[in-house]
């Protein structure tokens, strides 16, 4: 049997693993053209109520997290959409941790401009106020060096590297505290052991950190790492740091190709691969039936702005020059570097690339692409479709889970929770409640020990 996205439906049956469910939040839906629906609240875009709203349906599904990701400029050509308005989203997830109880929360913070003790400071206190539910998403930052002193942007290699230093670092300041350095001990007015708590002493080639930190050990030891980076360089970085690994791809091949890459870089870096999570990023496209997914398929395709279109495509593929060439044909190869060479986001590029040269995607199919998903996996359907193809993924071995982008919201998100996820439950597929309290204890992670550091430095 053939889904109407394309891809072929196998009913599974034998029993998957539960998947992890971690949902995308920012914006009024993950389409170009969402925001322009009657009820999508766009004018509430800077709401905590919002946000509020989607995090405690989410909650209701019982998902493992909340992802807010973060963009550090603004291309004023975008302004056609409301996709783009970024809050803050250590801000806006502090506020929901006061709004939420078991949800994990996942804030995006660049290593490329941010400085290590900063980010250790503001994940440990996120971890305090929310009782062990941060994560941070490490992005290394393909654009927004004109707001942060103007000099060009470190090579996508240069990113890299100091997105290595940066992490340890980090990860070292939160070691910096042993679990039991606090006393409270009143009647000797002692409040924390002095020789549990330990200065890092880094000094490398991007940083300095004498340390400690001023914020004590993390309910969760650590708060959970999670990265998007599907480079080479990329997967080697997540498969050294990360316990949550987000990528995009476009069909089951790719997401296996993936997995089975990634799972093998895990494990040649001596980690246990079936500790770290890889989530693809999924566009679910959902109707309450398979005719009104598509009818609603149909009149968001209506609403997509060309114009803005080109300008999105034209910017992921590092502003090649579109104009004067006919939309119906594909993209000319010789206007598309080797992936390798590309110093933007280079996992995306290599992935539209891929789409423009092999696949021979037409200019306006690859628009499509990028307004509609950012290049992330569409499918269109009624909940128990999009709940079977999900199991099939995970039983295929091409995902643990997802990262839910939904195309439209709030109904979109509704759709997902009173829909989708009870068929997955129904088929022992996730969680019908939550098991634990903290993030870690949702992905069935092991509280992390202190590190050694005995007042040396932790590399």
């Amino acid at each position: 049997m053939t889904s109407i996205d394309g891809t072929e439906i196998v009913t599974v049956s034998t029993q998957v693993e539960p998947m992890t469910l971690v949902g995308l939040i920012g914006g009024v839906g993950h389409h170009q053209g969402a925001w322009r629906l009657p009820t999508s609240r766009a004018e509430e875009i800077a709401s905590l109520d919002l946000y509020s709203d989607i995090a405690a349906l989410a909650e209701k599904g019982k998902l493992d997290a909340l992802l807010m990701a973060d963009g550090l400029g603004l291309d004023t050509k975008r302004l056609a959409s409301a996709s783009f308005p970024h809050l803050e989203p250590l801000m806006m997830l502090s506020a929901l941790a006061a709004r939420t109880t078991h949800i994990g929360l996942i804030g995006s913070v660049s290593t490329t401009f941010s400085e290590p003790y900063n980010v250790a400071r503001h994940f440990a206190s996120l971890d305090h106020l929310s009782n062990g539910r941060a994560a941070w998403n490490i992005v290394t930052s393909a654009y927004g060096e004109e707001n942060f002193g103007g000099s060009p942007l470190p090579s996508h290699a240069d990113r890299y590297e100091r997105a290595d230093e940066h992490v340890r670092t980090v990860t070292a300041l939160w070691d910096s505290w042993d679990d039991d350095a606090i006393l409270l001990d009143r009647a000797k007015g002692i409040y924390a052991d002095a020789g549990k708590v330990h200065k890092i002493n880094h000094r490398g080639k991007y940083f300095g950190v004498a340390g400690p930190l001023n914020v004590p050990r993390c309910p969760q030891g650590r708060p959970v790492i999670v990265q998007a980076g599907s480079s080479p360089r990329g997967r080697t970085f997540a498969a050294q740091h990360a316990e949550i690994i987000f990528t995009a791809q476009q069909t089951l091949s790719g997401c296996q190709n993936f997995y089975t890459d990634v799972k093998a870089r895990i494990g040649a870096a001596g980690r246990d691969p079936r500790k770290v999570k890889v989530l693809p990023g999924v566009h679910p496209l959902l109707g309450n039936t398979e005719s009104e997914a598509l009818r609603m398929e149909r009149e968001l395709r209506h609403l997509i702005q060309v114009e803005t279109g080109l300008d999105w495509l034209s910017k992921q593929l590092g502003g090649v020059d579109l104009s004067g060439l006919d939309p119906t044909k594909p993209i000319p190869e010789e206007l598309l570097p080797e992936a390798h060479t590309f110093q933007g986001r280079q996992s995306r590029y290599e992935l539209f690339r891929k789409l423009a040269v092999e696949e021979k995607y037409s200019i306006n199919r690859l628009m499509e692409a990028e307004v509609v998903s950012a290049g992330h996996w569409v499918t269109v359907g009624s909940p128990e479709q999009i709940a079977e193809r999900f199991i099939q993924h995970v039983a295929e071995r091409g995902a643990d889970g997802f990262i839910l982008l939904p195309s439209y919201l709030p109904d979109g998100w509704q759709l997902l929770v009173d829909g989708v996820i009870p068929v997955l439950q129904k088929r022992g597929a996730f969680r019908t409640d939550y098991e634990g309290s903290t993030l870690r204890d949702h992905l069935g992670l092991e509280r992390p020990a202190v590190g050694s550091r005995s007042g040396e430095s932790a590399f």
